[in-house]
């Protein structure tokens, strides 16, 4: 049935039909942010509010452009938090509708003496607020706990109905009434100054200064160009806000939503994946199953529970996830007896099943796979696909006689998920192993595939493979008797790859129109359009096109005949180069006549004609080319950035040219040096862009990290010295920033 989608809803849902009649509504509902502070502090004091998720906003504008309100009757804020040295520290909230001229705050404030308002810098703002640039609301006064931050809240919202702003994060708003935010304050015991920001001559072109790591807003052209992205969207709700190369991070999120691939849940770090992306990723699993048929692994499924016994039994594996446990202590109004963990990862809840079911040799190898979701509580800002707190993937684990069979599974695996970035997803990676830092946790050794994102000029590690030794056989007691009846442990693997997969894609190849698909894996390989105009009725194309589509169909490809008539041409062409479908098939009244169709490919905007007649079997080549090239592409951009680097003051200059970094290294076992590239890169970077620190919750550290130590290695002259230490090199080891 063509009109029945697949779909993925995250774990935490009390009520999925709730869930889905609110997707499909495109609503939003109340979320529980039971760990943010400021939420709770509003449950504290009994007010009436709401809170939910939306696309991450740092500025106003992008929250205007991105999160549009009700009505008129509504507004988000903006906040500014100023410092000067005779007067203090002042929070200026008002509304996104209001303009003034900051040099007559402090008459307006009624302060004495030179005033000189300054943006604070953002170590003073997490002081005081507790929040980051970007992330901030009049609620994150109640953080200031030295009371030296005066509040000063624009009276132009005291006349809407609803006021939008972040509870000290900027992937969520709450929703309260003008008197809601007085009694909040209140309450709190915070006095703050209302002021009528209209009685201050007009502001000039460039408006109100903005937080630190907010774009500047100038006149001319680029006020243009602002208010452009501020409007709000059209009634097609198709043109993208942003441009790929001006802001990467919104771009991102404006394609996957505008694209239908992810709508945004009330549990921040939890996303719905839309028809459109479950179908890739359902695509990858047919994909990888037959390949698993070859390698004899068989799919099964273990539960999404782990007692607290089990998932500490092994120290290392533990201690590397610990920190993004999540854990159910409750049963309705009951304590439980003991907390039980939701899966992180499936070692410790396979593998006692695995010391039952393996006794002798004849049981191994014993290789299973499953498709499942995990829960890492990621406290890191969470990225759709990328970083979140729930996601799909798919897990192997195996056991076997021998650490060679071991090793030969390991890398098998690994070559799946090479075979899965480069045929598939058109993503050329850089296999390699992990240094001892960065490997599994409780493992003998990691394997990896990195990608590299050129629109960031960052790696992103896309899937491992772990050889485990026999570090878990000795925990959980896998044992079994060999030929000739002695007691022996299994050596065992696991490897994994998630949804993650499909935001690299998205990343590698989307454009400033939306997505741009691999064939292989479109959900729509192609779609016809229709032109229907006086000279192209729907009853005359309708038999032509419907042709057109048997004709695809026969063979296989994925193809859609929109035979909407509410949409004109245009807003379909739009609509489909959107979604990334890598062929669109138009039929005009011309193309009738000539027994041809007009064929546009997306991904480079080529126009051909072609006849109808076995046009299925030229759309087929045209697919197997537009792989093809769409790889090729990736790879020249990625083999672009790749540079090898010998001395240390080369090293800094070069991540900052957005590249990744080959360098000769002492060894993986090094993690004392290690260490200290991530410490003296991150260093030099913000010393070059004129920063003193960085948050340490962030994602996207520029801090370089090692990627892996590639499989190929270039030749290493006898003598060579490692870059950091200056010891005897021993390898080439890929670095780069990385998500």
């Amino acid at each position: 049935c063509e009109n029945v989608h697949q779909l993925h809803l995250p774990v935490f849902c009390l009520d999925r039909s709730i869930l889905i009649f609110l997707c499909l509504d495109k609503l939003f509902i109340m979320g529980d942010f039971a760990d943010n502070a400021l939420i709770k502090k509003l449950n504290e004091f009994g007010l009436k509010h709401e809170v939910y998720s939306h696309v991450a906003c740092t500025t106003a504008d992008e929250l205007v452009a991105n999160v549009p309100l009700g009505s008129d009757k509504e507004t988000h804020t903006k906040n500014l938090f100023f410092k000067d040295k005779k007067h203090g520290m002042f929070l200026v909230t008002h509304a996104t509708s209001t303009t003034f001229n900051t040099k007559q705050l402090g008459a307006l404030l009624k302060l004495e003496g030179k005033v000189n308002m300054r943006l604070a810098d953002a170590t003073l703002l997490d002081k005081h607020m507790k929040a980051k640039p970007g992330h901030v609301g009049p609620l994150c006064i109640v953080n200031d706990e030295s009371k030296e931050v005066k509040l000063i809240l624009d009276k132009a919202l005291m006349d809407y109905e609803v006021i939008h702003s972040h509870p000290a994060q900027n992937d969520a708003s709450v929703k309260l009434a003008p008197s809601v935010l007085q009694e909040f304050m209140t309450k709190a015991g915070v006095e703050p100054v209302i002021v009528d920001f209209t009685a201050a001559p007009p502001a000039p072109a460039g408006g109100a200064p903005q937080q630190k790591g907010e774009k500047k807003q100038g006149g001319g052209k680029q006020q243009s160009k602002q208010n452009k992205k501020s409007a709000k969207k059209g009634d097609t709700l198709l043109a993208l806000q942003w441009k790929k190369a001006e802001n990467f991070p919104m771009w991102y999120s404006d394609v996957i939503v505008l694209s239908e691939m992810i709508s945004y849940y009330d549990i921040s770090g939890c996303y719905i994946l839309r028809p459109w992306s479950y179908k890739i990723w359902d695509l990858i699993q047919k994909w990888f199953n037959d390949q698993l048929l070859e390698l004899e692994v068989e799919n099964c499924y273990f539960p999404l529970f782990v007692s607290q016994d089990r998932l500490e039994k092994e120290k290392d594996h533990v201690e590397g996830f610990a920190p993004e446990v999540a854990w159910v202590t409750k049963s309705g109004e009951s304590e439980l007896a003991q907390q039980i963990a939701i899966r992180p990862t499936s070692e410790t809840i396979m593998y006692p099943a695995f010391s039952d079911w393996i006794k002798s040799h004849r049981d191994l190898p014993l290789k299973l796979n499953q498709w499942s979701n995990v829960v890492r509580w990621e406290f890191k800002d969470p990225t759709p696909f990328l970083r979140s707190r729930e996601f799909l993937w798919q897990e192997g684990h195996t056991a076997h006689a021998t650490y060679e069979d071991a090793d030969k599974m390991v890398m098998q695996a690994l070559d799946l998920y090479k075979q899965v970035y480069q045929d598939l997803l058109c993503v050329p990676v850089v296999p390699g192993y992990k240094t001892e830092d960065e490997k599994f946790a409780g493992g003998h050794m990691t394997t990896t595939v990195e990608a590299y994102i050129a629109g960031s000029g960052r790696a992103i590690q896309g899937a491992t493979s772990h050889n485990l030794g026999q570090n878990f056989g000795k925990m959980f007691d896998i044992k079994f008797q060999d030929e000739k009846g002695e007691t022996q442990i299994a050596w065992q693997t696991s490897w994994g790859l998630t949804t993650r997969t499909i935001g690299v894609m998205v990343m590698v190849h989307g454009d400033d129109k939306g997505l741009v698909m691999p064939p292989k894996v479109a959900p729509l390989q192609a779609v016809i359009v229709p032109i229907i105009s006086k000279k192209l009725t729907v009853e005359i194309a309708d038999p032509y096109c419907t042709s057109i589509l048997k004709d695809l169909k026969k063979l296989g490809i994925r193809v859609k005949y929109d035979d909407r008539t509410m949409y004109n041409p245009g807003w379909k062409y739009n609509h489909w180069e959107q979604k990334g479908v890598p062929i669109r098939i138009e039929v005009g009244p011309m193309d009738i006549q000539k027994k041809q169709a007009r064929i546009v490919i997306r991904h480079n905007g080529e126009k051909m004609d072609m006849p109808v007649e076995g046009l299925g079997s030229a759309i087929e080549t045209k697919l197997e080319e537009i792989q093809k090239t769409m790889f090729e592409k990736a790879l020249k951009a990625r083999d672009e950035h790749i540079v090898q680097v010998t001395e240390w003051k080369d090293f800094v200059p070069n991540l900052e040219l957005n590249n990744l970094v080959l360098t000769p290294w002492c060894g993986g076992e090094h993690k004392d040096w290690e260490e200290w590239v991530k410490k003296t890169s991150r260093e030099e970077s913000l010393k070059a862009r004129g920063e003193e620190l960085e948050d340490e919750r962030t994602a996207t550290s520029v801090a370089a990290k090692t990627l892996c130590i590639p499989f190929d290695q270039p030749e290493l002259p006898e003598g060579t010295k490692c870059i950091a230490s200056g010891l005897p090199a021993t390898c080439w080891c890929l670095w780069g920033r990385s998500y």
